[in-house]
């Protein structure tokens, strides 16, 4: 059966192939998507030029495939053709009011200008992910479960990324936040076959449970082993030996994070995908004897399994067959074990387990939206502008402000730097997080972190949606304090500057106690020059 997009909110629809497209020719645009994606899928399996490409998005390929989304969640894009409905819903803190955000156009990208206005006096939460099929499987705020309190809803602006050559938003999830749908329609349950992937980032991950996209408890509890079955992303290793650094792609079967069927990985080339700022991560499971891991860079290139063969035969069994509830959770464990980081930009969940080539069409298709792209914009104030900041002071003309280590630094930066060195020493200016007449600087290889001053130093961290946060990774453009340049005063600080000091960057006054507040050359180590991105 054939799962299309709907495209009102309200509306509940039959799935097509209940009714007659002559009586109901709303359905005749999905069922000409998923033609077009059978066609895709044919191009890819008998060598067919792929012109008709572009037009099949994820479910449209899955589709065609015989595997359709039973759930296709995105804050960034449609992953139907003919979608046109809305994407999330964010509420805004000052009075409470809601709006739907939804699309530039059919089966197009995010309008995150929508969210940006209706949120410009406020700061908004994600409450809402709406389920793209017909399924309606919505994600809201997740509730209390065995392992964790109830959870809050994700900052709305805390990811700003490029897709499609638009910006857009993804999730980021911080500990105590998480989305859930425990009474879905198609998912499987008792040991039914399902695949699942997600979009994700190998740059805002921990060691905490769960970072999980997928299959679930519908009680918010451990009801016990191979009650789960969903998507992990994260750096705990349950089961030891775990090779690399991580993050990994692994299978939250329930009371296990599974690399294998020993639990354990056996694939000593699997160390992880990080740091790539986008991770392609994938689940398929026939519910009874087999699953298999696949991840890849979302940017470019193909899919690589990890693992692939028999369900766990470890923690005493209960894996074969498999005893999911259908329940959908996304940012926590099954029981709301809520202390994970992850960050989430799409993601979908099919009925069966799709072909090879069909997840391969799906992964080329995931590398054309150019996750993470440069936004076309440079060398200015002007938010979405990509820049970099040099030092003005006579002795450090060549250093740049960089991240290294989560620090920030100045460091020399020329042509013949490394790509990661250039790339550490390039920032996106956004709207300021704590006012609009400021900037925040967003790092450019790991989105998601900004410059915030803490004790004074500044570092590259996640946003976290607090309004601490807020204040610290916001800084004021005035003219440079040296009569050159711009020099960018601390939102919460205003009398504190950016400034270079024994290779470090602090927010400093122009005299004081600490070392960095030095009189010395103040005037001119506060005074940046806002340059041309060094990151291509």
């Amino acid at each position: 059966m054939v799962n299309a997009p709907h495209v009102t909110r309200p509306a509940r629809t039959a799935p097509p192939g209940t009714e007659e497209v002559t009586v109901f020719p709303r359905f005749r645009t999905a069922v000409l998507a998923a033609l077009s994606a059978l066609v895709t899928v044919l191009a890819l399996t008998v060598g067919v030029p792929r012109a008709e490409a572009a037009a099949a998005l994820p479910c449209d390929v899955y589709a065609a495939a015989g595997t359709p989304c039973v759930a296709a969640h995105s804050l960034v894009r449609a992953l139907y053709a003919s979608y046109s409905g809305a994407l999330y819903q964010v509420r805004r803190a000052s009075d409470g009011a809601t709006s739907d955000i939804g699309l530039l156009s059919t089966g197009g990208y995010a309008n995150a200008a929508a969210q940006d206005s209706f949120c410009s006096a406020s700061t908004c939460i994600v409450t809402t992910i709406y389920d793209q099929s017909t399924r309606h499987n919505d994600l809201t705020v997740e509730g209390a479960g065995g392992a964790g309190a109830a959870d809050v809803g994700a900052p709305a602006d805390a990811l700003p990324v490029t897709a499609g050559g638009h910006q857009v938003y993804g999730l980021e999830i911080s500990p105590g936040m998480g989305y859930r749908d425990n009474s879905t329609s198609g998912v499987a349950v008792n040991g039914g076959a399902e695949g699942m992937y997600m979009v994700t980032s190998g740059t805002h991950v921990n060691g905490a449970c769960c970072f999980d996209y997928g299959n679930a408890e519908t009680n918010n509890k451990d009801t016990g082993n191979g009650h789960m079955d969903a998507i992990n992303f994260g750096t705990e290793c349950w089961f030891s030996p775990c090779y690399g650094q991580g993050p990994w792609v692994q299978a939250d079967l329930e009371n296990g994070l599974f690399q294998s069927d020993s639990g354990y990985s056996k694939n000593t080339a699997n160390t992880g995908s990080g740091p790539l700022p986008f991770v392609t991560a994938l689940l398929k499971n026939n519910g009874q004897n087999h699953f298999a891991l696949k991840s890849g860079n979302a940017q470019s290139g193909t899919l690589t399994t990890s693992y692939s063969g028999g369900e766990p035969t470890v923690n005493g069994g209960g894996y074969t067959p498999l005893h999911q509830e259908g329940a959908i959770v996304l940012g926590t464990g099954g029981d709301n074990s809520n202390g994970s980081l992850g960050s989430f930009f799409e993601g979908v969940m099919t009925s069966g387990i799709p072909t090879d080539a069909a997840d391969d069409a799906v992964q080329s298709n995931i590398v054309s939206v150019g996750y993470g792209g440069a936004t076309g914009s440079t060398g200015s104030l002007t938010p979405g502008s990509e820049i970099s900041l040099r030092a003005t002071t006579a002795c450090c003309t060549t250093d740049y402000v960089r991240h290294q280590d989560n620090a920030a630094v100045v460091s020399p930066i020329t042509s013949s730097s490394s790509t990661l060195d250039k790339n550490d020493a390039t920032w996106i200016v956004r709207r300021g997080l704590a006012s609009s007449s400021c900037v925040s600087f967003e790092s450019r290889n790991y989105p998601g972190d900004f410059l915030r001053h803490y004790n004074f130093k500044l570092t590259r961290q996640p946003m976290d949606g607090t309004a601490q946060f807020r204040a610290d990774a916001t800084f004021c453009p005035q003219t440079g304090k040296s009569g050159t340049g711009t020099s960018f005063a601390s939102y919460n600080y205003p009398t504190r500057y950016l400034r270079h000091y024994n290779l470090n960057v602090y927010v400093a006054g122009d005299g004081g106690s600490n070392a960095w507040d030095s009189a010395t050359s103040w005037t001119d180590d506060v005074s940046w020059a806002v340059s041309a991105p060094w990151a291509p």
